[in-house]
């Protein structure tokens, strides 16, 4: 299995916000004991939208917190090639997706068939193929 990582997945893994980081922690802690093989995946995408707010903020420490995330060896990240950007456009065209949850999506989607998208948006859901769960 593969879990893949919307953006907001990983603010809330890295920035800890309450109650959001303690129901995420407990559903992945779920997540590896019914798949102890499971794996993690995001998009280059995240990266950008994981490092605004520390660069924003000029925080450097949180900026270092995500980089030691995504640097991860056992970490999957999906880059944002033309196959993945053409299949964000379609579907961003059928599903009326903002860009960026297109790019997620696709990405996600570029995975093997065994992939569990985490998010805390309700719009993934909606997208054909694409297996999507809100932490609760």
């Amino acid at each position: 299995m593969i879990l893949f990582l919307d953006a907001c997945i990983v603010i809330y893994w890295i920035e800890a916000p309450d109650p959001f980081h303690a129901r995420l922690m407990k559903r992945l802690r779920a997540l590896r004991n019914e798949a102890p093989d499971a794996v993690f995946a995001v998009s280059r995408l995240s990266w950008l939208e994981c490092m605004v707010k520390p660069f924003r903020d000029k925080d450097q420490a949180l900026a270092d917190e995500y980089r030691a995330f995504f640097d991860a060896g056992q970490l999957t990240v999906v880059e944002l090639t033309a196959a993945v950007v053409e299949r964000a456009a379609l579907l961003r065209a059928n599903h009326r997706l903002r860009t960026p949850d297109a790019l997620q999506a696709s990405s996600a989607l570029e995975l093997a068939d065994d992939v569990l998208f985490l998010t805390n948006d309700r719009r993934f859901q909606k997208v054909p193929g694409l297996r999507a769960e809100i932490p609760a």
